[in-house]
């Protein structure tokens, strides 16, 4: 591991904060948290703690003594000032006194000692970082110091590794006793340029935040050193299939199996790499794996240990889901057997949280981190990758141990983390996979904005290029390219999705171009290329979204853009709105063949949407024609309002919603007689 440290850009942070009043030592200690918070090899998603101790005024312009801590919901790699709230220290110091201290009243009483009280809470560890005296202290989760210490002699080899270098301190859930006896190992030996922390991570302090951040880099590289030599290979491989199957094949299956009786859909993030695949594929996976977590604060991301299923082969998916079904069904078994074995204990009694896995293993084919959205997915595989790495170091210098399984639920059902039960309400379409064609511009883009603001998780599909990068970039949503009239292209889009987010809900098939002519006249390649599009494009797209959908086993909604030319036909519109009546016969069909199923079918019928398919200079030729302005033209409904595309996403939300609705047609055009379902 190598120092990132630059005077220079040191320099400029001090520079650029001081002109916003922040002074020296926050701008530095903002510095170097970037720094540890960028390499995932110490830090990941909000994981690890920094602070400063300084001087800052309160409220009446008086320094005061403060300790500037990380924040929680604060990430170390993107931290601001404000992601290290001051907390006066004196106060906080003085609790070093006390014999016992819960979890609430210590959060209570560092929140009454915040100069501001609309900073976020401190962390957890701020009284250790209050009680060592040195100015800057960093912590972070090293996957190597974690790989020597996780170990079932990991003191000794922590300390024949350091020597006098380090202090050790014994396994302690993160607060106030951590705190007292990390003190109490620094004083034994005020020497020491940090601790190490079993099964927790390290520690290490310095005068300045030079010197704190090097020395972490410097103790973290002696332990990737040692991990180098006297090094056994790892792991034996298991037999695999011929041919295992894909992500993309497996995802849905699992996804149905784990939303049965009732249980709430999962969100998943795929990964697989030459790293994964060896650990997955180990002989011995049962063992390593089930061990438990590499520090128990992941615990509460990914549960103690992730769900390994069988190898896929891919001419027997039949074979896999009834595995897959068992090892789901023993795993529910024993987190329930975990929580009761525990929880007798407690006073006052626990809420069991949902037994369902978090991380998935696949022989063969790689891992799966499974959350309530996309970002705790990710966060669940990043972790099981770094997961990987640091169980496959430990492994291959000695054994893998993590802290006492009474530890790990103390984490997991920690009172700080029960007390948040039942407070987040989820959105209407929360864990919802929603993937809309033509998503880049117009309707499209409209609709995937509509339902990624009712909280789920869009896949924006359409022909690749710099629109659908930008597209998806401004939402936040996954860019996936695809031409609805190529089968092969569609097929390799879906796959993406199956693979990217575990499955699909909800299609919103929108993609479509107005070709114009005569119908008597008109060049039959011209039809010929609308209904590739127009009809042929749906088509293709719904065959692939029920496939999905049908693997899940729990239902799913398909809405088409049909247009009023579908029920309304326009002179000279013919090569439009001929495969238009088509899709919405398509759509009817649909709702005919999978309602059983519980795939809904539904189609909105639209008019006048200044979008991709009704540009403004048609919007110019036609009010012209008509001898209208352009807003008469747009307005020319029974309720003299232009539709906007907003309103059209609108409707697709509406329809999606409507759970006890299919084979409907929605008209979204401000009023017009012509066009209405009779």
């Amino acid at each position: 591991m190598k120092s990132h440290w630059s005077d220079e850009e040191a320099a400029r942070y001090v520079t650029r904060y001081a002109q916003q009043g922040v002074n020296a030592d926050i701008a530095l200690r903002v510095y170097t948290s970037r720094l540890l918070g960028r390499d995932p090899a110490l830090v990941l998603h909000g994981g690890g703690n920094t602070s400063v101790k300084t001087s800052v005024p309160d409220h009446l312009g008086r320094p005061t003594d403060v300790l500037c801590v990380k924040g929680s919901g604060w990430d170390m790699a993107e931290i601001e000032p404000a992601g290290h709230p001051a907390v006066r220290l004196a106060p906080i110091v003085e609790l070093r006194a006390l014999s016992k201290l819960s979890d609430e009243d210590m959060v209570n009483i560092q929140r009454c000692n915040l100069l501001d009280s609309a900073a976020p809470n401190p962390s957890v560890e701020t009284l250790l970082h209050a009680f060592l005296p040195h100015k800057f202290i960093d912590h972070t989760h090293s996957i190597g110091v974690l790989a020597v210490a996780d170990q079932p002699n990991g003191g000794d080899l922590c300390r024949a590794l350091y020597g006098k270098r380090m202090g050790y301190v014994p396994y302690i859930m993160p607060g106030f006793l951590l705190a007292k006896k990390a003190a109490e190992v620094y004083e034994a030996d005020p020497t020491v340029e940090g601790l190490i922390l079993e099964k927790h991570g390290i520690f290490t302090f310095g005068d300045d935040a030079k010197q704190a951040y090097e020395r972490m880099i410097t103790h973290v590289s002696t332990a990737e050193e040692r991990l180098q030599k006297a090094r056994k290979a790892v792991f034996t491989p298991a037999p695999l299939p011929k041919q295992s199957a894909s992500a993309a094949d497996i995802a849905p299956i699992l996804r149905g199996l784990l939303a049965r009786d009732g249980a709430k859909p999962m969100v998943f993030d795929f990964r697989t790499n030459a790293d994964v695949l060896n650990y997955v594929n180990g002989a011995d996976v049962a063992r390593y794996s089930q061990v438990g977590v590499v520090t128990p604060d992941h615990t509460i991301r990914t549960k103690n240990w992730p769900l390994v299923v069988p190898a896929p082969d891919a001419g027997d998916l039949a074979a896999f889901k009834a595995g897959a079904a068992k090892a789901i069904d023993l795993f529910v078994a024993k987190y329930h057997a975990y929580f009761a074995k525990y929880n007798k204990h407690q006073d006052p009694p626990k809420t069991e949280l949902d037994p369902l896995p978090r991380v998935i293993l696949v022989p063969g084919v790689g891992l799966f981190g499974l959350g309530a959205n996309k970002s705790a997915a990710k966060i669940a595989s990043d972790i099981a990758e770094s997961t990987v790495r640091t169980i496959t170091d430990a492994e291959a210098i000695g054994i893998f141990e993590c802290a006492p399984e009474t530890d790990l639920f103390d984490m997991e059902y920690w009172s700080l983390e029960q007390a948040k039960l039942g407070k987040a309400k989820e959105a209407k379409l929360a864990r919802r996979v929603v993937a809309v064609t033509g998503g880049a511009s117009g309707i499209g883009l409209a609709t995937a904005k509509a339902f990624k603001a009712e909280g789920a998780e869009v896949a924006i599909l359409d022909l690749p290029g710099e629109g659908l990068t930008s597209a998806a970039a401004k939402l936040k949503c996954a860019a996936i390219a695809c031409d609805v009239t190529d089968i092969a292209s569609v097929k390799a889009a879906f796959a993406k999705i199956a693979e990217s987010f575990g499955g699909i809900d909800i299609l919103v098939s929108n993609a479509g171009k107005a070709w114009q002519g005569k119908i008597g006249t008109v060049d039959e390649q011209v039809l010929r290329d609308s209904f590739e599009l127009n009809f042929y494009g749906h088509q293709r797209v719904s065959q692939a979204a029920v496939e999905i959908m049908g693997k899940q086993g729990f239902g799913g909604v398909l809405l088409y853009n049909v247009s009023k030319q579908a029920l309304n036909p326009g002179p000279n519109f013919g090569p439009y709105g001929l495969p238009k009546s088509a899709a919405l016969s398509l759509m009817r069909q649909y709702a005919l063949d999978y309602g059983a199923e519980g795939i809904r079918a539904n189609a909105v019928n639209a008019d006048r949407i200044r979008s991709g398919l009704l540009t403004d200079a048609m919007i110019a030729d036609r009010s012209k024609a008509r001898g209208l302005s352009q807003q008469e033209y747009m307005g020319g409904n029974l309720l003299a309002k232009e539709v906007s595309a907003d309103d059209v996403a609108q409707a697709f939300v509406s329809l999606a919603l409507a759970e006890k609705t299919t084979g409907a047609i929605l008209t979204v055009d401000g009023g017009n007689m012509a066009a209405a379902v009779r």
